[in-house]
């Protein structure tokens, strides 16, 4: 194996939550009179829920104190874990396992580097509980990506170096962190219009390709 690791994002890369995202941060900006759309949701992609409201808050043309602005991030992931209730191992796509079974097969340990703090839920309603060998994500770092400080654990949690790691993104502010980590990494869906990784996938099974 090219790596001795491999790092995955989990909204965009493992599984697919966006539509759950957006209609509980549209629930919350219906409420307080901000215009909300997809697009706009495309902008919060592993940004962490905070920074993710500040965003939508630039649109909001009234004043909010900090308190008010963690109450109502507070309920937004509340309305997204309900509806994270709806997820079952169905949603996790055969090749996306295949392609996970294949790569631990051939010796790479497996992580998850994702801003989320419901990663860990996430993966339950999945069917890959305990699957992963580590699990780094929103409960255990303090700057979200950008910053490197999830990947960088990740590794640290599986013991092994930034550069014998490959990290995995369909965003390009995990783009960025991997490569702040100083580690290649792989893009996915939109992140590949960035430019920035070092391999560019078609589909997730090319990571096989990729990881020889």
């Amino acid at each position: 194996m090219k790596y001795r690791a491999i790092i995955f994002d989990l909204d965009g890369v493992i599984c697919h939550t966006d539509k759950y995202h957006y209609q509980a941060w549209k629930a919350v900006a219906d409420k307080l009179g901000i215009y909300f759309d997809e697009a706009i949701n495309n902008r919060l992609r592993g940004v962490s829920r905070m920074e993710s409201f500040e965003i939508i808050l630039e649109r909001y043309e009234g004043a909010m104190s900090e308190d008010e602005k963690v109450r109502y991030a507070a309920e937004k992931n509340e309305i997204y874990k309900e509806l994270l209730k709806n997820m079952t191992p169905g949603d996790l796509s055969p090749e996306v396992k295949d392609t996970l079974d294949a790569l631990r097969w051939a010796g790479a340990k497996l992580a998850i580097g994702s801003s989320s703090k419901n990663a860990r839920f996430i993966l339950e309603r999945l069917g890959l509980d305990g699957y992963f060998d580590a699990i780094s994500d929103g409960n255990n770092i303090t700057n979200s990506k950008p910053d490197p400080e999830v990947f960088v654990k990740a590794a640290s949690f599986v013991g092994e170096k930034p550069e014998d790691c490959l990290v995995v993104e369909d965003a390009k502010a995990g783009l960025e962190a991997a490569i702040a980590g100083k580690m290649d990494c792989a893009a996915i869906g939109d992140a590949v219009k960035c430019g920035l990784a070092d391999y560019n996938l078609e589909t997730f099974a090319d990571l096989k390709k990729v990881a020889e």
